[in-house]
């Protein structure tokens, strides 16, 4: 306050109330208001982060409206309409139809006649820009092997954007991926899932709202990284439970000391708020009482209202707060899979690995949303239809080692006709370039076996199932108005072994056209022959 302010007169209102008010408790004030103890933030950090890489995806790129007319459309719904149109507007699949739809202003028009339309493949194992097409230790980041648990790691960290073999898996109609960490570690870490557009950063292609995955591994490879080539534990399947079991109930205790943490916060605040409430209540009704005597002086009750309007009354203090458990980005991972919010993939072949994870996952309160490799998993079939668990496997890859010895080739047809979800993976950057062609294999075995199969089957092998696995079914998957734009169109029908992606879209957007080949996505590739046309030097040079 000013000096020349100090000395005002004040008001003689003020003056003649001056000796009533000097000893009383000012009502709440915006000092007062600013001391309210705020409600504490006691979420648990896992809740902040329901992705590694959420909350930096690239906007989506517009471009124009798109539509193929005349086309057999394979929507992935149980349904094939021979002859209809589809209609890419915007980023998403804005109609479809059998027979014509009008075309809107601007829109490039495909006549589809003779050729095909699906949504665009999905490979839920996938190693590329982890494990690049190049095969170099510079370039090596899917293995984390320093120790069997790290589900702290995550491919988002590693992922090479340049990887050449992203831009080959589009031109065999990929266009969203899970990376997944190696199976040396138990526990190897968290997957994301992407979509495969060029970009800098695979932050920028994350898929907007993908749930994470963990990977999780059974049987040979970690007892066989760490028992056989180190003498450390695991040695044996008995000692991956054991320690798959420990971390789990290690992760288990940190949720509980948080549990214990928010009800302490929650309580102080809580009994804070009340202790506010009561002193400004008490505050009001001492006002109250004071108007009433300035308007009745001779009100009976006044003389000992006003015994109480001169004792003191402070504030409310918020106490201190209890200090938080202690952050832990490992154990964080694992209760989020406890809690479903990371969706659980474990890498098993064996039938009996499969069911002793899954008694694992009943012990310690997780779900399994799905076993890669599974080649035994016809064994189980009907135990993974009743689960709800998906089967992501090969066609008839097998053999490469003892737990991967009693594969068969009608493995996805079994569980297909069990009622289970099955779904085409590839864990390979050779595989994925032909992912039509795995599902054509399986199809195919799971007939001369006896199995009624529809094609639509087995296009749901490739896009739908496999969505529904990474979480993202209600985006992708099928060829329904309001999904993504994420759309193949095939030159020939796509189990044909001649068959190749004309065009590829995501969100709308041309990712490859097999006759207009471009310069190369990846860098590592300029300059180099691959194939392509070299733009030439000015002066002709090349």
């Amino acid at each position: 306050m000013s000096p020349s302010r100090a000395r005002r007169p004040l008001p003689w209102l003020l003056l003649l109330l001056a000796p009533a008010c000097a000893a009383q408790t000012a009502p709440p004030s915006k000092t007062t208001q600013a001391e309210k103890p705020a409600i504490a933030d006691v979420s648990p950090p896992w809740e902040k982060r329901q992705s590694a890489a959420a909350g930096s995806e690239a906007p989506v790129p517009q471009g124009p409206p798109v539509l193929i007319r005349n086309a057999t459309l394979m929507l992935a719904t149980g349904k094939t309409i021979a002859r209809g149109s589809i209609l890419l507007d915007r980023g998403k699949i804005a109609a479809v139809s059998e027979g014509d739809l009008k075309a809107p202003e601007g829109a490039r028009v495909i006549d589809g006649a003779g050729k095909f339309v699906t949504p665009g493949i999905i490979d839920t194992h996938s190693h590329l820009g982890v494990y690049p097409m190049l095969g170099a230790v510079g370039h090596s980041d899917g293995n984390e092997a320093t120790s069997p648990v790290t589900p702290d790691a995550q491919t988002v960290d590693a992922f090479w954007p340049q990887d050449p073999g992203i831009e080959r898996a589009v031109a065999g109609g990929v266009t969203t991926i899970q990376v997944l960490p190696g199976s040396a570690n138990l526990v190897g870490g968290r997957a994301v899932t992407l979509k495969l557009r060029p970009a800098l950063s695979p932050r920028q292609m994350h898929f907007p709202g993908a749930p994470d995955g963990l990977k999780m591994a059974c049987g040979e490879n970690p007892k066989r990284t760490y028992g056989g080539g180190r003498h450390t534990a695991p040695g044996t399947r008995m000692g991956n439970l054991a320690m798959q079991r420990r971390a789990f109930l290690d992760a288990r205790k940190l949720e509980e000391d948080w549990v214990r943490y928010r009800s302490t916060e929650q309580q102080r605040t809580t009994d804070v708020r009340k202790k506010r409430a009561a002193y400004e209540a008490e505050v009001a009704a001492r006002e109250e009482q004071k108007k009433k005597c300035a308007d009745d002086p001779y009100l009976a009750s006044c003389a000992e209202w006003k015994k109480s309007w001169d004792r003191p009354l402070d504030p409310p203090s918020p106490g201190e707060p209890t200090a938080p458990p202690s952050r832990d980005p490992a154990k964080e991972t694992l209760i989020q899979a406890m809690q479903g919010k990371v969706l659980v993939h474990i890498h098993c072949y064996r039938a009996d690995d499969m069911l002793a994870m899954l008694a694992l996952a009943d012990e310690v309160g997780f779900q399994v949303k799905s076993f890669h490799h599974a080649l035994e998993a016809y064994k189980i079939r009907d135990v993974l239809a009743k689960r709800s668990i998906s089967a992501s496997t090969w066609a008839d890859w097998w053999g490469f080692k003892m737990e991967a010895y009693d594969g068969i080739p009608e493995n996805i047809a079994l569980l297909q006709e069990a009622g289970a979800i099955p779904i085409l993976h590839t864990d390979s950057e050779e595989g994925i370039q032909r992912m039509n062609q795995e599902a054509s294999k399986a199809l195919a075995s799971g007939r001369r076996a006896g199995v009624a199969l529809t094609d639509e089957d087995a296009i749901r092998w490739l896009t739908y199932n496999p969505a529904w696995a990474l979480g993202i079914e209600k985006r992708v998957g099928t060829l329904e108005v309001g999904k993504d734009a994420d759309v193949v169109l095939w030159d020939k029908h796509p189990f044909s072994v001649y068959a190749s992606a004309e065009v590829v879209w995501i969100d709308g957007v041309t990712v490859h056209e097999k006759a207009k080949k471009g310069s190369p996505w990846s860098d590592f590739e300029l300059g180099q022959d691959i194939g392509r046309p070299v733009p030439l030097l000015p002066g002709g040079a090349q």
